[in-house]
Protein backbone atom coordinates (compact mmCIF):
# COMPACT_ATOMS: atom_id res chain seq x y z
CA UNK A 1 0.00 0.00 0.00
CA UNK A 2 1.07 3.81 -0.59
CA UNK A 3 1.23 4.74 3.25
CA UNK A 4 1.87 8.48 4.46
CA UNK A 5 3.67 8.50 7.64
CA UNK A 6 2.22 11.85 9.36
CA UNK A 7 4.61 13.68 12.10
CA UNK A 8 5.80 16.81 13.65
CA UNK A 9 9.26 16.44 13.81
CA UNK A 10 10.82 18.29 16.75
CA UNK A 11 13.45 20.20 14.01
CA UNK A 12 10.88 21.28 12.05
CA UNK A 13 8.52 23.04 14.45
CA UNK A 14 7.93 26.87 15.50
CA UNK A 15 10.16 28.73 17.15
CA UNK A 16 9.61 32.41 18.87
CA UNK A 17 11.41 34.34 21.62
CA UNK A 18 10.68 33.61 25.39
CA UNK A 19 8.41 29.84 24.56
CA UNK A 20 8.13 27.59 27.17
CA UNK A 21 11.81 25.33 27.00
CA UNK A 22 9.62 22.04 27.15
CA UNK A 23 6.85 22.84 24.58
CA UNK A 24 7.91 20.54 22.09
CA UNK A 25 9.24 18.06 24.18
CA UNK A 26 6.68 15.49 22.52
CA UNK A 27 7.22 15.98 19.17
CA UNK A 28 8.90 13.17 17.04
CA UNK A 29 12.46 12.92 15.98
CA UNK A 30 13.89 11.94 12.59
CA UNK A 31 15.36 8.69 14.00
CA UNK A 32 11.93 7.61 14.72
CA UNK A 33 10.22 8.93 11.40
CA UNK A 34 13.19 6.19 10.05
CA UNK A 35 12.30 3.60 12.09
CA UNK A 36 8.87 3.71 11.26
CA UNK A 37 9.22 4.11 7.37
CA UNK A 38 11.97 1.20 7.90
CA UNK A 39 9.34 -1.07 9.91
CA UNK A 40 6.47 -0.35 7.04
CA UNK A 41 8.88 -0.69 4.04
CA UNK A 42 10.02 -4.08 5.79
CA UNK A 43 6.28 -5.59 5.46
CA UNK A 44 5.94 -4.05 1.40
CA UNK A 45 4.78 -0.95 1.80
CA UNK A 46 5.78 2.83 -0.11
CA UNK A 47 6.42 4.77 2.33
CA UNK A 48 5.98 8.88 2.17
CA UNK A 49 6.49 11.38 4.84
CA UNK A 50 4.62 14.43 5.77
CA UNK A 51 4.95 17.07 7.84
CA UNK A 52 1.58 17.51 9.79
CA UNK A 53 1.29 21.51 9.21
CA UNK A 54 -0.87 24.03 7.06
CA UNK A 55 0.86 22.14 4.02
CA UNK A 56 -0.53 18.57 4.52
CA UNK A 57 -3.53 19.00 2.79
CA UNK A 58 -2.45 20.08 -0.37
CA UNK A 59 0.10 17.55 0.03
CA UNK A 60 -2.07 14.52 0.77
CA UNK A 61 -3.99 15.62 -2.38
CA UNK A 62 -1.05 15.36 -4.29
CA UNK A 63 0.19 11.93 -3.64
CA UNK A 64 -3.04 10.40 -2.35
CA UNK A 65 -2.43 7.58 -0.26
CA UNK A 66 -3.79 4.73 0.39
CA UNK A 67 -3.54 4.77 4.27
CA UNK A 68 -1.95 7.75 6.52
CA UNK A 69 0.18 6.27 9.82
CA UNK A 70 -0.64 9.46 12.19
CA UNK A 71 1.45 10.61 14.68
CA UNK A 72 0.84 13.89 14.72
CA UNK A 73 0.82 16.18 18.21
CA UNK A 74 -0.11 19.38 16.53
CA UNK A 75 0.82 22.54 17.46
CA UNK A 76 -1.27 25.34 18.17
CA UNK A 77 -4.64 25.35 19.35
CA UNK A 78 -7.13 23.88 22.59
CA UNK A 79 -6.72 20.57 21.21
CA UNK A 80 -4.04 19.98 18.47
CA UNK A 81 -3.71 16.52 18.12
CA UNK A 82 -7.37 16.20 16.83
CA UNK A 83 -6.48 17.94 14.15
CA UNK A 84 -5.10 16.28 11.82
CA UNK A 85 -7.62 13.74 12.16
CA UNK A 86 -10.13 15.98 11.25
CA UNK A 87 -8.01 17.10 7.73
CA UNK A 88 -8.33 13.19 7.28
CA UNK A 89 -12.16 12.56 8.09
CA UNK A 90 -12.71 15.83 5.69
CA UNK A 91 -10.97 14.04 2.83
CA UNK A 92 -12.28 11.05 3.50
CA UNK A 93 -7.97 9.08 3.96
CA UNK A 94 -8.44 6.17 6.75
CA UNK A 95 -5.40 6.84 9.14
CA UNK A 96 -4.20 4.96 11.81
CA UNK A 97 -5.14 6.09 16.05
CA UNK A 98 -7.99 7.43 17.33
CA UNK A 99 -10.21 9.86 16.03
CA UNK A 100 -11.25 13.71 16.50
CA UNK A 101 -13.41 13.24 20.05
CA UNK A 102 -11.05 10.93 21.59
CA UNK A 103 -8.35 12.78 20.94
CA UNK A 104 -9.46 16.23 21.74
CA UNK A 105 -11.09 14.57 25.14
CA UNK A 106 -7.55 12.81 26.20
CA UNK A 107 -5.63 15.90 25.67
CA UNK A 108 -8.24 17.59 28.02
CA UNK A 109 -6.75 15.87 31.20
CA UNK A 110 -9.88 17.27 33.66
CA UNK A 111 -12.54 16.10 30.44
CA UNK A 112 -10.60 13.33 30.51
CA UNK A 113 -11.44 12.54 34.33
CA UNK A 114 -15.10 14.12 34.17
CA UNK A 115 -15.93 10.88 31.64
CA UNK A 116 -14.01 8.40 33.56
CA UNK A 117 -15.84 9.80 36.68
CA UNK A 118 -19.27 9.92 34.52
CA UNK A 119 -18.53 6.12 34.24
CA UNK A 120 -17.75 5.45 37.93
CA UNK A 121 -14.50 4.44 36.93
CA UNK A 122 -11.28 4.80 39.62
CA UNK A 123 -9.66 8.64 39.03
CA UNK A 124 -8.35 10.78 41.57
CA UNK A 125 -10.35 13.73 42.94
CA UNK A 126 -8.99 16.94 41.32
CA UNK A 127 -10.39 20.63 41.19
CA UNK A 128 -9.76 22.90 37.95
CA UNK A 129 -8.78 26.30 38.56
CA UNK A 130 -8.96 29.62 36.29
CA UNK A 131 -7.25 32.11 38.92
CA UNK A 132 -4.69 31.95 41.53
CA UNK A 133 -7.05 33.22 44.30
CA UNK A 134 -10.09 30.18 44.04
CA UNK A 135 -10.50 28.19 47.17
CA UNK A 136 -9.28 24.95 47.94
CA UNK A 137 -12.58 22.05 47.69
CA UNK A 138 -11.83 21.34 51.34
CA UNK A 139 -12.07 17.64 50.28
CA UNK A 140 -8.71 17.94 48.37
CA UNK A 141 -5.85 17.05 51.25
CA UNK A 142 -1.94 17.77 50.87
CA UNK A 143 -0.17 17.58 49.43
CA UNK A 144 -1.44 18.16 46.01
CA UNK A 145 -0.04 17.57 42.25
CA UNK A 146 -0.71 20.81 39.90
CA UNK A 147 -0.19 20.59 36.83
CA UNK A 148 -1.73 22.18 33.19
CA UNK A 149 -4.61 20.76 32.40
CA UNK A 150 -4.37 20.46 28.75
CA UNK A 151 -0.37 19.91 29.10
CA UNK A 152 1.16 17.81 31.47
CA UNK A 153 4.79 18.45 32.10
CA UNK A 154 7.84 16.07 31.41
CA UNK A 155 8.16 13.30 33.97
CA UNK A 156 11.88 14.54 34.83
CA UNK A 157 10.10 17.99 35.88
CA UNK A 158 7.16 16.38 37.81
CA UNK A 159 8.96 16.52 41.34
CA UNK A 160 8.10 20.75 41.09
CA UNK A 161 4.68 20.42 40.60
CA UNK A 162 4.40 18.84 44.08
CA UNK A 163 3.31 21.22 46.81
CA UNK A 164 2.66 20.81 50.16
CA UNK A 165 0.83 23.62 51.35
CA UNK A 166 -1.50 26.83 50.24
CA UNK A 167 1.46 29.04 49.54
CA UNK A 168 3.14 26.53 47.37
CA UNK A 169 0.18 26.05 45.99
CA UNK A 170 -0.72 29.65 45.25
CA UNK A 171 2.77 30.16 43.50
CA UNK A 172 2.56 26.87 41.30
CA UNK A 173 -0.95 28.54 39.92
CA UNK A 174 0.64 31.27 38.80
CA UNK A 175 3.47 29.60 37.30
CA UNK A 176 1.22 27.35 35.30
CA UNK A 177 -0.51 30.74 34.33
CA UNK A 178 2.07 33.10 33.43
CA UNK A 179 4.02 29.93 31.35
CA UNK A 180 1.02 27.77 29.90
CA UNK A 181 -1.48 30.56 29.79
CA UNK A 182 -3.94 27.61 30.56
CA UNK A 183 -6.02 26.00 33.68
CA UNK A 184 -4.26 24.35 36.10
CA UNK A 185 -5.36 20.56 37.48
CA UNK A 186 -4.87 19.89 40.82
CA UNK A 187 -5.35 16.51 42.35
CA UNK A 188 -3.96 14.71 45.44
CA UNK A 189 -0.23 13.43 45.25
CA UNK A 190 -0.96 9.63 45.56
CA UNK A 191 2.29 7.55 47.05
CA UNK A 192 2.59 4.58 45.04
CA UNK A 193 3.70 2.42 41.89
CA UNK A 194 3.09 4.27 38.62
CA UNK A 195 2.19 1.48 35.90
CA UNK A 196 1.36 1.68 32.47
CA UNK A 197 -0.75 -1.10 30.19
CA UNK A 198 -0.28 -1.12 26.46
CA UNK A 199 -3.12 -1.60 24.16
CA UNK A 200 -2.83 -2.41 20.50
CA UNK A 201 -6.23 -3.39 18.59
CA UNK A 202 -10.35 -2.36 18.40
CA UNK A 203 -13.18 -3.56 20.39
CA UNK A 204 -15.68 -5.95 17.94
CA UNK A 205 -18.03 -3.63 16.32
CA UNK A 206 -20.60 -2.19 16.82
CA UNK A 207 -19.34 -0.67 20.21
CA UNK A 208 -20.78 2.80 21.91
CA UNK A 209 -18.40 4.83 24.70
CA UNK A 210 -20.23 3.19 27.52
CA UNK A 211 -19.57 0.10 29.60
CA UNK A 212 -22.05 -2.68 28.55
CA UNK A 213 -24.61 -3.05 31.10
CA UNK A 214 -24.24 -6.31 31.86
CA UNK A 215 -20.23 -5.89 32.60
CA UNK A 216 -19.38 -9.37 30.42
CA UNK A 217 -15.44 -9.01 30.49
CA UNK A 218 -15.55 -10.56 26.70
CA UNK A 219 -17.50 -7.81 25.30
CA UNK A 220 -15.45 -5.16 27.30
CA UNK A 221 -12.02 -6.47 25.96
CA UNK A 222 -12.92 -8.77 23.06
CA UNK A 223 -10.45 -7.45 20.03
CA UNK A 224 -7.46 -5.46 22.16
CA UNK A 225 -4.27 -7.36 23.02
CA UNK A 226 -2.74 -6.26 25.82
CA UNK A 227 1.44 -5.64 26.56
CA UNK A 228 2.89 -6.76 29.96
CA UNK A 229 2.38 -4.17 32.06
CA UNK A 230 5.40 -1.66 32.89
CA UNK A 231 6.37 0.11 35.90
CA UNK A 232 8.50 3.27 36.72
CA UNK A 233 10.32 2.99 39.48
CA UNK A 234 12.86 4.18 41.83
CA UNK A 235 13.61 1.50 43.93
CA UNK A 236 13.68 -1.77 42.84
CA UNK A 237 16.86 -3.05 42.34
CA UNK A 238 17.88 -5.40 38.59
CA UNK A 239 17.01 -9.21 38.79
CA UNK A 240 17.23 -11.72 36.69
CA UNK A 241 13.45 -12.14 36.34
CA UNK A 242 13.72 -8.34 34.45
CA UNK A 243 12.97 -8.52 30.91
CA UNK A 244 13.66 -5.01 30.54
CA UNK A 245 15.56 -2.74 33.22
CA UNK A 246 16.91 0.69 31.37
CA UNK A 247 19.29 3.43 33.12
CA UNK A 248 16.84 6.31 33.58
CA UNK A 249 18.97 8.48 31.20
CA UNK A 250 18.40 6.39 28.57
CA UNK A 251 14.43 7.88 28.47
CA UNK A 252 15.34 11.40 30.09
CA UNK A 253 13.22 10.48 33.19
CA UNK A 254 13.72 11.63 36.58
CA UNK A 255 17.03 10.80 38.91
CA UNK A 256 17.28 6.91 39.59
CA UNK A 257 14.35 5.69 38.43
CA UNK A 258 13.93 2.97 35.91
CA UNK A 259 11.76 0.83 33.31
CA UNK A 260 10.80 -2.81 34.92
CA UNK A 261 8.77 -4.72 32.49
CA UNK A 262 6.85 -7.04 33.24
CA UNK A 263 5.80 -5.05 36.25
CA UNK A 264 5.71 -7.39 39.29
CA UNK A 265 2.02 -7.72 40.05
CA UNK A 266 0.08 -10.87 41.47
CA UNK A 267 -2.68 -12.28 39.02
CA UNK A 268 -5.60 -10.47 40.81
CA UNK A 269 -3.90 -6.70 40.51
CA UNK A 270 -3.01 -7.63 36.72
CA UNK A 271 -6.80 -8.71 35.16
CA UNK A 272 -8.36 -5.53 37.48
CA UNK A 273 -5.40 -3.48 35.40
CA UNK A 274 -6.38 -5.05 32.47
CA UNK A 275 -10.38 -4.52 32.24
CA UNK A 276 -9.92 -0.82 33.62
CA UNK A 277 -7.56 -0.19 30.75
CA UNK A 278 -10.00 -1.76 28.10
CA UNK A 279 -12.79 -0.06 30.16
CA UNK A 280 -11.05 3.42 29.89
CA UNK A 281 -10.02 2.39 25.85
CA UNK A 282 -13.67 1.87 25.39
CA UNK A 283 -15.39 4.83 27.27
CA UNK A 284 -12.62 7.18 25.25
CA UNK A 285 -13.87 5.87 22.13
CA UNK A 286 -9.91 4.60 21.22
CA UNK A 287 -8.78 3.26 18.16
CA UNK A 288 -5.81 0.69 16.91
CA UNK A 289 -3.83 1.79 20.12
CA UNK A 290 -3.57 3.83 23.27
CA UNK A 291 -1.63 3.38 26.76
CA UNK A 292 -3.39 3.56 29.65
CA UNK A 293 -1.29 5.10 33.01
CA UNK A 294 -2.25 3.86 36.24
CA UNK A 295 -1.64 4.91 39.85
CA UNK A 296 -1.14 1.98 42.71
CA UNK A 297 -1.69 3.29 45.86
CA UNK A 298 0.95 2.41 48.62
CA UNK A 299 -2.04 1.26 51.12
CA UNK A 300 -3.96 -0.11 48.60
CA UNK A 301 -2.49 -1.75 45.23
CA UNK A 302 -5.59 -3.68 44.21
CA UNK A 303 -7.69 -0.71 43.65
CA UNK A 304 -5.46 1.44 41.28
CA UNK A 305 -6.28 4.77 40.05
CA UNK A 306 -6.35 5.82 36.20
CA UNK A 307 -4.13 8.27 35.94
CA UNK A 308 -4.75 9.41 31.99
CA UNK A 309 -5.67 7.82 28.78
CA UNK A 310 -2.86 7.94 25.93
CA UNK A 311 -4.27 7.47 22.32
CA UNK A 312 -1.38 8.68 20.84
CA UNK A 313 1.78 6.99 23.03
CA UNK A 314 4.83 7.48 21.87
CA UNK A 315 7.02 5.43 19.50
CA UNK A 316 10.53 5.94 19.55
CA UNK A 317 11.97 2.08 19.34
CA UNK A 318 14.53 2.89 22.05
CA UNK A 319 12.62 3.99 24.87
CA UNK A 320 8.55 4.56 24.91
CA UNK A 321 6.77 2.76 27.22
CA UNK A 322 4.56 1.00 24.62
CA UNK A 323 7.77 0.22 22.58
CA UNK A 324 9.31 -1.28 25.57
CA UNK A 325 5.96 -3.09 26.05
CA UNK A 326 5.60 -4.72 22.83
CA UNK A 327 9.37 -6.03 23.13
CA UNK A 328 8.77 -7.61 26.52
CA UNK A 329 6.18 -9.39 25.09
CA UNK A 330 8.48 -11.01 22.24
CA UNK A 331 7.40 -8.53 19.41
CA UNK A 332 9.89 -6.52 17.09
CA UNK A 333 9.61 -3.51 16.73
CA UNK A 334 8.33 -3.96 12.50
CA UNK A 335 5.64 -6.14 14.33
CA UNK A 336 4.06 -3.53 16.50
CA UNK A 337 4.46 -0.75 13.70
CA UNK A 338 2.55 -2.88 11.44
CA UNK A 339 0.13 -4.57 13.40
CA UNK A 340 -1.07 -0.98 14.14
CA UNK A 341 -1.12 -0.51 10.36
CA UNK A 342 -2.82 -3.61 9.99
CA UNK A 343 -5.62 -2.81 12.68
CA UNK A 344 -6.27 0.87 10.96
CA UNK A 345 -6.65 -1.40 7.83
CA UNK A 346 -9.02 -3.78 8.72
CA UNK A 347 -11.04 -1.21 10.68
CA UNK A 348 -11.45 0.82 7.70
CA UNK A 349 -12.62 -2.14 6.18
CA UNK A 350 -10.95 -1.80 3.26
CA UNK A 351 -9.00 -3.64 0.25
CA UNK A 352 -5.76 -3.85 -1.63
CA UNK A 353 -8.12 -3.82 -4.77
CA UNK A 354 -11.11 -0.73 -3.40
CA UNK A 355 -8.21 1.76 -2.28
CA UNK A 356 -8.15 3.32 -5.68
CA UNK A 357 -11.91 3.46 -5.91
CA UNK A 358 -11.55 4.78 -1.77
CA UNK A 359 -9.64 8.09 -3.61
CA UNK A 360 -11.85 8.56 -6.08
CA UNK A 361 -14.73 8.74 -3.22
CA UNK A 362 -12.63 10.57 -1.07
CA UNK A 363 -11.86 13.65 -3.22
CA UNK A 364 -14.88 14.13 -6.20
CA UNK A 365 -16.27 17.30 -5.69
CA UNK A 366 -20.51 16.40 -3.81
CA UNK A 367 -22.91 18.11 -5.03
CA UNK A 368 -24.40 20.84 -2.57
CA UNK A 369 -27.23 20.44 -0.75
CA UNK A 370 -30.12 23.08 -0.80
Amino acid sequence: MKVALLANLKQNAPTWPNMTPDLWADLDSWETIQAITIALEKAGHRVTFLEGDVSLFNNLLAIKPDICFNICDGHFGGSPQSQIPAILDLLRIPYTGSGVLTQALAHDKAMTKRLLSYHGLPTPAFQVFERDDEPLDPHLPFPLSVKPSRKGPRRKDSVKFIVGDEIELRSQLRHIFDVYRQPALVEPFIEGRMVSIGIVGNLTAPTARRIPEDGEASRISEGLHFFPPLEVDITLPPTEETVLYLNQAQVDLAHNSRHLCPAPLNEQQLERLKWLAATAFRVMGCHDIARVDFQLDVNDHDNPYILEVNPLPGLSPDYSDLCLEATANGWHYEDLINRILDEAFNRHQLSIAETGLQHNFALEKLPLVA
